[in-house]
C-alpha cells in the first residue's frame, strides 16, 4: 500500500497555532482570573513563531502533503501570514476590552481556533477538507459574537449561526452532487472527471458549494449577516469577523475556481465578476447614510469584498490575480483593523455625530483613522491604494475591463460616505446642543489606540513597498 505523504513539518504555522490554543485552554483552566493574561502572551508567542515559519516557508517549491488534500505554495503562504498578523492586531486592539473578562481565556483560543480554520481553508485541496475547514473557520466566530451574553450580541449570534448552518448545508449538498458525478473530493480527479460529467449536476453542485464560500467572505447574495454581526457585537470581534474569515474564505475560493473549474466548460469567471460587481455597488449603496460607525464599516466591508473578488473573476486568465489578490487581502487586513481599533479605543463614540470636533482632542488617533478611511477608499501612498490599482489591472488583462470601469466608479462613490466621517472630525463641536460630547469622546482604550497606529503606519509603509512584495508573492 501506498504510504501518504505526510510531512507535519511543512504544516508548522498550523501546528503552532493548535498547540497555542490548546495550551492557552489548558493555562486559563488553570490561572486564577486575575492572571488571564498569560493566555494572551501564549496566543501572541504561537502567533509570532507561526509568523516567522510562515514567511520563512513562503519561497520553499510549492508541495502536496496529506495524499494531496493540503496544498502549501504561495496562496497558502499569503493566507498564513496575513491571518497571523491580522490575528495579532486583532488581540491588540481587544486587551482593554477583554482584560479582566471572566471569559478572557476562550476568548484568545477561540481566535486563535478561528484562524487556524481561515488558513486551512486557504490550503485545503479537498472538498471533505474544504468542508472542515469551513466549519473550524465558523464555529468559534459564532461563539465569540455571543460571547459577551448582551441582548444585541446573543441576537447576532443567532442570525450569524443559523445563516452559517443554511449555507453549511447548501455546501454540503453541493459536496454530495460533486463527488456523485466526479467519483472524487480531491480537486485533481474532480478537474479530470467533471468535464465529461452531466453539466447541470455539476453547475448546481458548484453553486451549493459556491454558496458556503459567499456566506464566509460575506458577499452577495449572502451577505445580509455582516452588518447585524458586526453592531450587534463587541468591536473587537466585529474586526475579526468582518476580516479574518473572508482572507480564508476568498483564497480558497481562489483555489477552487482556478484547480476544479479550469477544466469545466462554465463561464465561471463571468458568474464572480457579475457577483463582484453587484457586491461592491450594494455595499456602497447600503453605506451611504449609515450613520453607526460599525455598521458604515461593515457596508464597506461588503463593498471591498466585490473589489477582492475582481481578481478571483481573472484568476485563469492572468498571472497577476493571485499577486493582486494577495496583496490587496493584506492592504485591506491592515487598514479595516486600523479602522476598528479608533472605534474601540473610543468606545463611547458610537455614531458619526460624536466624533466631532475629535480632532481638536485626540490628533493622532484622528489622524490614524483619517490614514486608514482614505486607504479604504484607495488613495496615494496607501497600501490599499496598490492593492485596488494591481486589482483593476488584473482585470483588464483579464478582458473584463468592464468590471474596472464599474469598480472605479464605485470607488468614487465611496468617498462621499468615508468623508460624512472625516470631515465632523474636523468640525468645533457644539457643547451647547450635544452636552455629552466630552465624555463621548474620552479615550478609554490605552492598546486600541496603539493598534491604532500601528495599523495605519503598517498602511502607509506597505504601499511604497508594494514592489518587492509583489515581486514575492509572483516568485
Amino acid at each position: 500500500m501506498e504510504m501518504m505523504n505526510e510531512n507535519p513539518g511543512a504544516l508548522l504555522p498550523e501546528l503552532l497555532l493548535v498547540l497555542g490554543a490548546v495550551a492557552g485552554l489548558l493555562t486559563g483552566s488553570w490561572t486564577p482570573r486575575d492572571r488571564q493574561w498569560v493566555v494572551r502572551l501564549i496566543a501572541v508567542a504561537a502567533c509570532l513563531a507561526g509568523l516567522v515559519a510562515a514567511v520563512a516557508d513562503l519561497t520553499r517549491p510549492a508541495q502536496e502533503v496529506f495524499d494531496g488534500s493540503y496544498v502549501v505554495d504561495v496562496g497558502l503562504g499569503i493566507a498564513r501570514i496575513v491571518v497571523l498578523a491580522a490575528i495579532l492586531l486583532t488581540i491588540g486592539l481587544s486587551v482593554d476590552r477583554v482584560a479582566g473578562h471572566p471569559r478572557e481565556s476562550e476568548f484568545y483560543v477561540l481566535v486563535m481556533l478561528g484562524g487556524l480554520g481561515a488558513i486551512a481553508m486557504a490550503g485545503a485541496n479537498d472538498l471533505l477538507l474544504l468542508v472542515a475547514a469551513y466549519l473550524l473557520a465558523s464555529i468559534p466566530l459564532y461563539a465569540l459574537v455571543g460571547i459577551a451574553r448582551t441582548g444585541p450580541g446573543t441576537e447576532a449570534a443567532m442570525k450569524y449561526y443559523l445563516l452559517g448552518a443554511l449555507s453549511g448545508v447548501t455546501m454540503l449538498v453541493g459536496v454530495t452532487l460533486l463527488f456523485g458525478v466526479g467519483g472524487s473530493t480531491g480537486y485533481p480527479d474532480l478537474a479530470l472527471a467533471l468535464p465529461d460529467a452531466p453539466r447541470a449536476a455539476v453547475a448546481v453542485g458548484l453553486v451549493a458549494v459556491l454558496a458556503g464560500l459567499l456566506f464566509k467572505i460575506g458577499a452577495v447574495p449572502l451577505h445580509f449577516w455582516v452588518p447585524d454581526v458586526v453592531q450587534g457585537a463587541t468591536t473587537p470581534v466585529a474586526a475579526y469577523v468582518a476580516t479574518i474569515g473572508k482572507i480564508g474564505g476568498l483564497l480558497a475560493l481562489h483555489r477552487l475556481l482556478t484547480t476544479v473549474l479550469s477544466t469545466v466548460e462554465v463561464d465561471w469567471s463571468l458568474l464572480v465578476a457579475v457577483l463582484a460587481a453587484v457586491t461592491m455597488t450594494l455595499g456602497n449603496l447600503g453605506a451611504f447614510f449609515q450613520d453607526d460607525v460599525r455598521r458604515l464599516l461593515a457596508y464597506s466591508t461588503i463593498s471591498q469584498v466585490g473589489y477582492l473578488l475582481m481578481a478571483v473573476a481573472a484568476a485563469d486568465r492572468t498571472d497577476l490575480a493571485l499577486p493582486a489578490l494577495g496583496f490587496y487581502l493584506a492592504a485591506y487586513a491592515v487598514t479595516n483593523l486600523g479602522a476598528f481599533a479608533v472605534v474601540a479605543a473610543l468606545p463611547r463614540a458610537r455614531t458619526l455625530a460624536d466624533y466631532r470636533g475629535a480632532a481638536t482632542r485626540h490628533r493622532w488617533l484622528v489622524l490614524s483613522l483619517v490614514v486608514c478611511l482614505v486607504g479604504l477608499i484607495g488613495t496615494p501612498p496607501t497600501a490599499v491604494f496598490v492593492g485596488k490599482l494591481t486589482v483593476f489591472t488584473a482585470a483588464v488583462d483579464a478582458g473584463l475591463a468592464w468590471l474596472a470601469v464599474l469598480a472605479v466608479l464605485n470607488t468614487v462613490a465611496s468617498v462621499f460616505y468615508y468623508l460624512r466621517w472625516v470631515v465632523p472630525m474636523f468640525q468645533r463641536s457644539d457643547t451647547t446642543s450635544v452636552p455629552v460630547t466630552g465624555d463621548v469622546l474620552t479615550p478609554t482604550a490605552t492598546w486600541g489606540a496603539v493598534s491604532a497606529h500601528s495599523a495605519a503606519g503598517a498602511s502607509l509603509l506597505l504601499g511604497p513597498a508594494a514592489g518587492p512584495v509583489l515581486a514575492l508573492i509572483a516568485g
